[in-house]
């Protein structure tokens, strides 16, 4: 019976020490990162106070402050920097005695682990849509350019001869919608009422034929004729990557802090007046129909003779992050048509904050 039991111990002991051993192996990895994050701590309010100083300066340069008033705040920065070096170096000698006191005890969320994604929040400002970057990263004194995704959906159709294309395409069944980048630049140094946006976009316009039509490409011409049997769904889509260019228009409001300021429009009005170019990516067409009780979905995807660059002009006004927006193509959708056919959409946009 001893026998059995001292080789039972034995046993559980060997099998016990490759986890041992890895977790012991863990926590000291852990614990060399945080004593290396406490020298990247140090840093990271280094780099802070300089930039502050740096954007106190700047301040004193263009006399919005006295000299006392700026050393005030200097001493100010530098006093609030060593208390945070102070706070954080505490923070991780405080998690080094805990992971060495419980070994088997897992600390989540090292002060070293400060790369973030978030969303609503450019780790500067709340106005971008998405950051990611460092969660402390310092604050410039004057940053003139932002950035946001973009979003936007609507309807779609055409123009003939001056008129809308309600007779060829389906109203409400004919939609548009686009996604991209764009970026903001404030124009003039010492206001904001002129910005200038670009980017890029990704756009799918969609056009649903009437009368139980459908597009044919004849090699000379594409020409919309009538489908053998009943469609259930007859849809052409073409898709473009453009290059946009706005002209933003609309009042802001000055923030100004102690190290850095910054112009908002949130909640305002603004009112962007550009166009955009670019290239087709693809035109596709989709029909769905009853072939004897069979429901068939055909797929085509060619060139329709359709032009390749894309050129227009595009309008948006908004308030806040939502606004009303309208683009026209300038080129036809089709090269040799003898009906000139040019695409335009409306509907709502996001990324205007």
């Amino acid at each position: 019976m001893r026998l059995i039991t001292f080789c039972t111990v034995i046993t559980v002991w060997v099998l016990s020490m490759p986890f041992t051993w890895a977790q012991d192996t863990q926590v000291t990895e852990r614990i060399e990162i945080l004593e290396a994050t406490k020298d990247r701590i140090v840093d990271e309010e280094k780099d802070a106070l300089k930039a502050s100083v740096e954007g106190i300066n700047q301040r004193l340069e263009n006399g919005d402050i006295t000299e006392a008033e700026a050393n005030e705040l200097k001493q100010k920065m530098a006093e609030k920097h060593a208390l945070n070096i102070e706070n954080r170096v505490a923070i991780i000698d405080n998690k080094i005695e805990l992971l060495e006191r419980n070994q088997d005890m897992e600390v989540l969320n090292e002060d070293g682990d400060r790369f973030v994604i978030e969303i609503g929040n450019d780790g500067e400002d709340d106005n971008s849509f998405i950051y990611i970057g460092k969660q402390n990263k310092a604050r410039k004194y004057d940053r003139r350019t932002t950035s946001d995704f973009v979003f936007a959906f609507g309807l779609n159709n055409v123009i003939v001869d001056g008129e809308l294309g309600d007779d060829i395409y389906k109203v409400g069944g004919s939609r548009f919608a686009e996604f991209g980048w764009a970026w903001k630049t404030r124009v003039f140094k010492e206001s904001n009422w002129l910005r200038v946006k670009y980017g890029f976009s990704f756009q799918f316009n969609g056009l649903k034929p009437t009368d139980n039509r459908y597009y044919v490409d004849t090699g000379l011409q594409t020409e919309l004729q009538t489908f053998a049997s009943d469609l259930d769904k007859s849809k052409f889509r073409l898709d473009n990557l453009v290059f946009p260019v706005h002209f933003e228009f609309g009042p802001s409001k000055k923030i100004d802090k102690d190290t850095y300021f910054r112009y908002s429009t949130r909640k305002k009005l603004k009112v962007g007046l550009g166009g955009y170019a670019g290239l087709k990516l693809s035109s596709r067409q989709k029909l769905r129909y009853d072939d004897m009780g069979q429901e068939v979905e055909r797929k085509e995807k060619g060139n329709f003779n359709t032009n390749n660059f894309i050129y227009g002009v595009s309008a948006y006004l908004g308030w806040g992050d939502v606004g009303l927006y309208a683009k026209y193509d300038l080129n036809t959708i089709f090269k040799d048509n003898p009906v000139e056919q040019r695409n335009i959409s409306l509907g709502l946009r996001f990324d205007l904050e």
